[in-house]
């Protein structure tokens, strides 16, 4: 028997036992150590938005624990695990579960120097972030080609993006609404941070060439102020609709300025990508600052954090102790 957090409808959510026997097909079963809440696991978990496509479901699109059983050449029992996306959460069940059974094709073992823990202390933001600033440094982006913008900078994306692009020695700043939290973003490596509000409403077809590029997970003004606003040359990665799903913009950032939009997936991302990435986080971050960014829970606790990511109180993320 194991315990998971199981949704029976879109608005019905509660803490269940059940057996091995009603876990869903797959040829790896993983005992989940830790998972975290991210935006879309709270729309789940809250009703807010059909992200669980069937019922019973339970949510969490990431997780990380040891391989208990496996028929996949790939994974011997004992591995260390991490899953992000692919669909977990929300076509098939996730890591709001002390056990896990899924397909062995959306694992990767766990980098060496990255504790169970660790990894949804980054967690599927974390992965995220580095896709988004490997795509920075792909495209050519250098600290020298000058300063990058992040939205939704004390978020769990955001705050791993300050954090990973200021340790390669870009100048970060941070778009945030909190404050307050001024001295967290520093603190994470930001040299500046400026109010939200300044990006939020309608934007001009072009504005002044401030940024070299961006890490956006806004959409909507946010995103086509930023676009309007990146050099001659620039890149842009969007990877998020906190604001909204529109983009308000214009051609003109792209036909006269050359500036390129980079969408950012994480959910069916290729596996080489993936293990790029997870490689370059355990080589990168400073895992000391992430008990800073992450805060632990209990699988009972996950409801009300959901609630309180929705009404955008949380500061970092939320790490969920499942054993």
């Amino acid at each position: 028997m194991f315990q998971a957090l199981q949704l029976t409808d879109k608005n019905t959510i509660a803490l269940t036992d059940l057996d091995e026997s009603a876990l869903p097909e797959g040829d790896v079963t993983v005992a989940v150590s830790y998972s975290t809440i991210n935006y879309k696991d709270a729309l789940a978990v809250t009703g807010s938005a059909p992200i669980a496509k069937s019922y019973p479901m339970v949510p969490g699109i990431d997780f990380s624990g040891v391989v208990t059983a496996s028929d996949n050449a790939d994974f011997a029992v004992g591995d260390h695990v991490v899953l992000n996306g692919w669909g977990v959460g929300e076509k098939h069940w996730g890591g709001f579960a002390q056990t896990a059974r899924v397909k062995g094709k959306w694992l990767i073992k766990l980098p060496a120097g990255l504790s169970d823990a660790d990894a949804m202390r980054i967690g599927t933001a974390g992965y995220t972030a580095m896709l988004c600033c490997n795509v920075l440094r792909d495209q050519g982006v250098k600290p020298e080609s000058g300063p990058i913008i992040l939205s939704g900078a004390t978020g769990g994306v955001g705050s791993i993006a300050v954090n990973i692009l200021a340790k390669r020695g870009y100048e970060v700043h941070a778009l945030s609404g909190k404050a307050d939290q001024n001295d967290y973003l520093t603190g994470l490596g930001a040299k500046a941070v400026i109010d939200r509000a300044e990006y939020a409403e309608k934007a001009r077809p072009l504005g002044q060439q401030i940024w070299a590029g961006a890490v956006d997970v806004a959409g909507s003004h946010t995103l086509a102020n930023i676009i309007a606003n990146t050099q001659y040359g620039g890149v842009v990665t969007a990877c998020g609709l906190a604001q909204g799903m529109d983009l308000p913009s214009s051609v003109a950032p792209f036909i006269l300025r050359g500036v390129s939009l980079v969408g950012v997936d994480s959910v069916y991302c290729p596996v080489a990508k993936r293990q790029a990435a997870w490689a370059d986080l355990a080589n990168e971050m400073d895992i000391s600052q992430l008990s800073d960014i992450a805060h632990t829970i209990g699988l009972a606790d996950v409801e009300d954090a959901a609630k309180a990511l929705m009404a955008g109180t949380v500061t970092g993320r939320y790490l969920v102790k499942l054993s």
